[in-house]
């Protein structure tokens, strides 16, 4: 059945699925070339590259910029910061062609917005957190990623956090990280029903070296879920 111009204005739609029909992937910590590519054949929609030197997953402006070179079109790269000066971000940016940036510590939506990026706001979530006035206070963000608090690290820990605290009205701008692998992702999505899930340590097999087989499990996890939410109801 066809509609009009008039009838898509009113939000008609031609087709009956529901609003995550297809959850988004960002396979975070790439450091490798040959891990960008065998993430995107797996399926993934994004991949994350960390400018935070502690984490063991750091890579450089240059090495980052010589993996975005190598990849295919329409693959989202995502530039991870941790509270770090304005002046470290725009020179990142001058050599490495980001799509997006994300933003893990404590920075402001001031600050988040000055770099003319989308931009991913990282929370990281305590027991008895107001989620949703956390997410409130970051508007202009593309989205929230909801990851696992822990005292001395901003992420990539291989925690979860209680996925019943994700506001289900704000699920749509909700990235799902924290403790996330091709054993729980798919109860992860069903349960959440989040806009994208991160994964970084559960898809390695070492620090910052990503497994072939273990991005094929991880988004067959995925599909699992999507297969389930898609699936009409009997």
């Amino acid at each position: 059945m066809l509609h009009s111009q008039a009838d898509l204005a009113k939000g008609v739609s031609t087709v009956s699925l529901p609003i995550h029909a297809r959850t988004r992937v960002k396979i975070c910590g790439i450091t490798r070339k040959e891990d960008a590519l065998h993430a995107i054949t797996a399926g993934a929609d994004a991949l994350g590259f960390v400018f935070y030197e502690p984490s063991p997953r750091a890579v450089s402006a240059a090495q980052t910029a010589a993996i975005i070179a190598s990849l295919p079109p329409f693959v989202s790269t995502v530039g991870l910061f941790v509270d770090a000066p304005a002046q470290q971000v725009h020179a990142t940016l001058a050599t490495a062609p980001l799509s997006l940036l994300q933003f893990h510590g404590d920075e402001t939506e001031a600050y988040c917005q000055q770099f003319q990026r989308p931009y991913i706001k990282a929370l990281r979530v305590q027991s008895g957190d107001d989620v949703a006035a956390r997410m409130r206070e970051y508007p202009s963000a593309a989205a929230i990623l909801l990851d696992a608090w822990h005292p001395n690290q901003p992420g990539g820990t291989g925690l979860c956090f209680d996925w019943q605290q994700v506001p289900k009205e704000m699920s749509t701008r909700v990235v799902l990280a924290g403790g996330l692998s091709a054993s729980n992702v798919a109860d992860a999505i069903r349960a959440v029903r989040p806009y994208a899930v991160d994964v970084s340590g559960g898809v390695e097999s070492a620090k910052g070296i990503k497994s072939a087989e273990k991005l094929i499990a991880f988004m067959a996890g995925v599909q699992a879920a999507r297969s389930a939410l898609c699936a009409p109801k009997k």
